[in-house]
């Protein structure tokens, strides 16, 4: 019995990781690749920028995921990349939608990211 709620707990946690990949994938990657500006500041930019800012996990997801659903200026920690590429524009995401993704930003280290695809 043990085993099994071990065994469920690690697949929740897998499919989780796995929905936050897929949601960056499926979403982001679309301005933000990893490791090259092009319409967006790269994603490896901004994780860092965030990380710098908010070593912590949990403070991490909560100011990012709040700064993508409520974009501005005046909270914008990437002011150069504002002036440069213009504002984010809002979006209709979900904030349980816009953590999931902020999480996987967080632990994923884009510098090693091998399988995107640039144009």
């Amino acid at each position: 019995m043990l085993k099994s709620f071990l065994l469920l707990g690690l697949l929740l946690t897998l499919t989780q990781a796995d929905d936050g990949e897929l949601l960056f994938q499926g979403n982001c990657i679309t301005c933000h690749y990893p490791n090259k500006s092009v319409s967006a500041p790269s994603m490896q930019k901004v994780r860092t920028t965030y990380k710098n800012a908010f070593s912590d996990k949990k403070d991490f997801v909560y100011y990012m995921s709040e700064w993508v659903l409520h974009p501005s200026h005046e909270t914008a920690m990437m002011s150069d990349a504002v002036k440069k590429y213009k504002l984010m524009p809002q979006l209709a995401y979900e904030k349980e939608v816009l953590e999931e993704i902020a999480a996987y930003i967080y632990e994923n280290d884009f510098t090693k990211n091998k399988t995107t695809t640039l144009p």
